[in-house]
């Protein structure tokens, strides 16, 4: 495994230290090859595990699939650019899988939330096949979901940063993906200057970086011109209203307000209402219940939410649901059924 390299090496170094002193080092090697076997055994083991992979057709980026191999196969840092809906965060980890990585050293995916993290986690171990937590893993802060058969592991970039301490050369993966680096948190950005510093030391390591659209050259640029493929989303018709405040109409009147209109339409479905905070999310929720819709489930979602609140936004119900999130919804990950969405127009946004 990647991650012993180092401390065979020192291990070594020191067994050597110990025979030009004309010590017995007999012992300590013998306790090293046994080491070095468990560890080559791990390796094997892990091989037995990737079952084979399917790339739903239906995703832009599985048609693009042999030219992402190539470019990872061919440079150590890649940049993917994809709209929401391509599909680059559940099958980038497939696609590293199939060309063989994970074996020797884990895939690590960082999401910038922690729900995020946990459900592209359970979508992907869907996807091959495999519980939650054997060869699809996911780690965020007090709940760690994976062990030695772990292969693709997910996580918030405040585990990595915080793996970083303890092992600076981040020896465990052998491949990292940053996912959703246009968010430009402070996290990320601290990841990012950091793996480029990494990347000489660490000529095994494969990293891809995803992105929108938007601020692909800079990232570029930063990592010496590294190579960016872009992918489309898919995209479906929309129809667009605009419907302004009324006068000393409060924003959860509005919202609610709003709401009562999209009932009476006879095409039923969930309702995602994006609003700027918890604050926020709270007024319109005390707004909506007083109003008693019949058939009708209000439930919030930000990133503070506990996990077990956060994942009722994914089990299947009965009726009509309205969401209220904030933007944890536009990009970290996708909520099912929804076909009318209302947006406030705000966000906080760090400058």
């Amino acid at each position: 495994m990647n991650r012993d390299r180092f401390r065979f090496s020192r291990q070594l170094k020191n067994i050597e230290q110990r025979r030009r002193k004309g010590k017995s080092v007999e012992r300590d090697l013998a306790r090293l090859a046994t080491q070095a076997l468990a560890s080559e055994a791990l390796v094997a083991k892990r091989s037995q595990l990737v079952t084979p992979l399917s790339f739903p057709e239906a995703l832009p980026v599985s048609a693009r699939r042999e030219e992402i191999r190539d470019a990872i196969a061919a440079n150590q840092l890649v940049i993917i650019a994809g709209e929401t809906g391509s599909g680059k965060t559940t099958q980038l980890p497939k696609i590293c899988l199939e060309m063989g990585r994970g074996i020797k050293g884990q895939i690590g995916h960082t999401q910038p939330r922690r729900i995020a993290a946990r459900t592209v986690a359970q979508r992907i171990a869907e996807e091959v096949n495999t519980p939650l937590g054997e060869v699809v893993g996911y780690q965020v802060r007090f709940q760690d979901h994976s062990n030695d058969n772990t292969l693709v592991k997910l996580m918030t970039d405040g585990i990595l940063l915080a793996e970083i301490q303890h092992d600076r050369y981040l020896n465990r993966y052998d491949t990292l993906i940053i996912d959703e680096a246009h968010e430009r948190s402070l996290n990320i950005d601290f990841l990012l200057g950091y793996l480029k510093q990494l990347l000489p030391k660490r000529p095994d390591l494969k990293v891809i970086i995803t992105s929108a659209t938007i601020d692909v050259e800079r990232f570029s640029k930063h990592f010496n011109d590294a190579p960016v493929i872009e992918v489309s989303g898919r995209t479906w018709p929309v129809e667009i209203n605009y419907r302004p405040l009324l006068e000393d109409e409060e924003l959860a009147s509005g919202i609610a307000n709003t709401l009562e209109e999209l009932l009476r339409l006879p095409q039923r479905g969930d309702v995602l209402v994006f609003l700027s905070g918890e604050r926020e999310i709270r007024e319109a929720a005390k707004e909506i219940r007083q109003r008693d819709f019949p058939h009708l489930d209000v439930l919030p979602l930000y990133a503070r939410l506990s996990l077990a609140e956060q994942t009722k936004v994914f089990k299947a119900h009965r009726g009509t649901r309205v969401v209220l999130a904030t933007n944890v919804a536009e990009t970290s990950l996708t909520v099912p059924g929804v076909r009318y969405v209302i947006d406030s127009g705000y966000a906080r946004v760090s400058r």
